[in-house]
């Protein structure tokens, strides 16, 4: 009898929640058959190969700029928990800067300023690199990946420090170098630790993106920034753009969930 009320007790939440979700599903349903009818959407093939094209490039910049950020961000965070003085203090200082500045100032100052001496030096504009320093994307790469190990390397700095001690003594009894005591014990918990915080900071990258449009980048931003000029489609174009973003964090979260999930949590 005390089993049968625990289970209808736990049946209960779990009813409720399906009951949620049928709701807000009939509500996605409704407002998706509203738009697709009152709305305009005859300019959407015209720009099918466009949207995908920004698509892919939004993903590609996603992934390299999280990947260099998270390779600098170890550096970065191991520094000020470890490293001498003279290490410590230009890793805060970067990680300070970066933090305490707009990210869209941060992106002009390399693609203006910097972007804009390249073409005064000869030796420059007659190397093989020139090509490659007159585009727009690699000062969009550049300013998203230092953004991102800025935020994630002190992200990393208190993940490091949250390590018990007593775990890394007991690697170094256990007669493992300081190489392999990094490797296989004190990054693998700072890491698992971190991963909640480093799926908000990615969740923000994506959200970072459009800035890079502003430098011409042509990312899904750009796409609907381009229809809205070509045919002065204002609301419908953002729609997408939203239903787009929202998708491509579902993704991430769910990636994140994904890991957090397959990494074993050990007590005691």
């Amino acid at each position: 009898m005390t089993y049968s009320t625990t289970t209808s007790a736990n049946s209960r939440p779990v009813a409720r929640l399906e009951a949620h979700r049928i709701v807000l599903i009939a509500i996605g349903i409704a407002l998706a058959a509203t738009a697709a009818a009152l709305m305009r959407w005859d300019w959407l093939p015209n720009y099918y190969a466009l949207a995908i094209e920004g698509l892919w490039r939004t993903v590609l910049i996603l992934i390299v700029t999280c990947a260099i950020g998270f390779a600098l961000a170890v550096p970065l965070g191991m520094a000020q928990v470890t490293g001498p003085i003279w290490l410590s203090l230009p890793a805060k200082a970067f990680c300070t800067v970066i933090r305490g500045t707009p990210l869209l100032l941060q992106l002009w100052l390399l693609y203006y300023g910097l972007g804009a001496l390249f073409p005064h030096y000869p030796w420059i504009r007659e190397s093989n690199l020139w090509p490659l320093f007159r585009q727009a994307w690699p000062y969009a790469i550049l300013a998203l990946s230092l953004s991102c190990a800025g935020y994630e390397g002190e992200v990393m700095r208190g993940a490091f420090a949250g390590v018990p001690l007593g775990q890394l003594e007991a690697a170094r009894a256990f007669g493992m170098s300081r190489w392999k005591v990094f490797r296989r014990v004190w990054l693998p918990q700072a890491i698992h630790k971190a991963l909640p915080t480093l799926a908000g900071e990615t969740v923000l990258q994506l959200k970072s993106m459009p800035l890079v449009a502003t430098i011409t980048v042509v990312d899904l931003y750009a796409v609907a920034l381009r229809v809205r000029q070509d045919t002065y489609v204002i609301y419908e174009p953002l729609l997408l753009l939203a239903v787009a973003y929202m998708t491509l964090t579902g993704v991430l979260v769910w990636i994140f969930n994904h890991l957090e999930a397959r990494i074993p949590v050990r007590v005691g």
